[in-house]
């Protein structure tokens, strides 16, 4: 592998925990492209842009770079690929945490008493997701190693907050597993995975929290930081063994466990252990 830094895409970092990802790969020493739509702030009624996150970046250690950038848009998309390869020559990692996430999404009452705006989650969550990965895989596959990685939750296995939130979780394992067969079928060294995140402590997590103490308090003691998913990214990308961990989605809280990895000193619990819940074994039937 080429002796220049790690070249990481991390999408959807202008805050919560994208941002945290790519400060935490860049304290690694990664090249980081930061890419939302919160260019200034004000933006966004949460702090947060993709220049300070950049920013955050380069003080960590590594080169942040921001890139507006409107995943819902293939052509930005496509802008942005081109941008990269122009100006790197490779992506070593591409993170797809982009996905349209509403305050209304934990408010009570069944899927057709919420917005219709929760459906964005699947429009664009989802699609996102493939997009920036099907213009991902062009520049990967010629590289001696890389790896997409897709931020999930347990909400894929278990109803979490409805439908909509369940279907984007769901589907983003299911990426994870279908492109590791068309990497492997096109002999390629790119391995693609999908980490559950647990609660992670974001500012908009801590908003919910204060909204109804009674109900979302206990998340406080066991949320994850923002940075602990970029921690255990970079030891996957590092673990001779990846190319055996393509398809699969992991537990966070495991594979820190896996590889030493720690959460501000602390081990994090498993949804294993606290709710029984554990990723999908897909069948090895492959139909082309």
């Amino acid at each position: 592998m080429s002796e220049q830094a790690p070249v990481v895409l991390v999408t959807g970092a202008s805050r919560g925990a994208g941002r945290g990802i790519a400060v935490a790969l860049g304290a690694h020493g990664c090249t980081v492209y930061v890419t939302g739509r919160s260019k200034a702030s004000g933006d966004h009624p949460l702090p947060g842009t993709i220049y300070e996150t950049a920013d955050a970046v380069t003080q960590a250690g590594g080169k942040g770079i921001g890139v507006a950038c409107d995943h819902a848009d293939d052509a930005q998309v496509a802008a942005l690929f081109a941008q990269i390869k122009n100006e790197q020559g490779r992506l070593d990692v591409l993170v797809n945490n982009a996905a349209a996430v509403y305050d209304e999404l934990t408010m009570p009452g069944n899927f057709w008493e919420k917005p219709l705006k929760l459906a964005d989650m699947i429009d664009v969550g989802i699609r996102s997701s493939y997009v920036a990965s099907w213009y991902a895989a062009p520049i990967m596959t010629k590289q001696d190693k890389a790896l997409i990685v897709f931020t999930s939750a347990s909400g894929a296995v278990h109803y979490s907050f409805g439908a909509a939130y369940g279907a984007h979780k769901a589907s983003l394992d299911k990426m994870a597993h279908d492109m590791s067969v068309d990497f492997a079928e096109a002999k390629s060294h790119v391995a693609a995975v999908s980490i559950w995140m647990g609660a992670v402590l974001t500012e908009r997590l801590k908003m919910v929290i204060a909204s109804d103490r009674e109900k979302f308090g206990s998340l406080e003691g066991i949320s994850e930081s923002p940075g602990f998913t970029g921690d255990l990214i970079w030891a996957l990308f590092n673990d001779p063994a990846l190319a055996q961990k393509s398809g699969k989605t992991f537990i966070g809280a495991e594979l820190g466990r896996e590889y030493g990895v720690t959460d501000q000193g602390r081990q994090q619990p498993s949804y294993r252990d606290t709710h029984g819940s554990v990723p999908f074994t897909y069948q090895p039937t492959i139909i082309r």
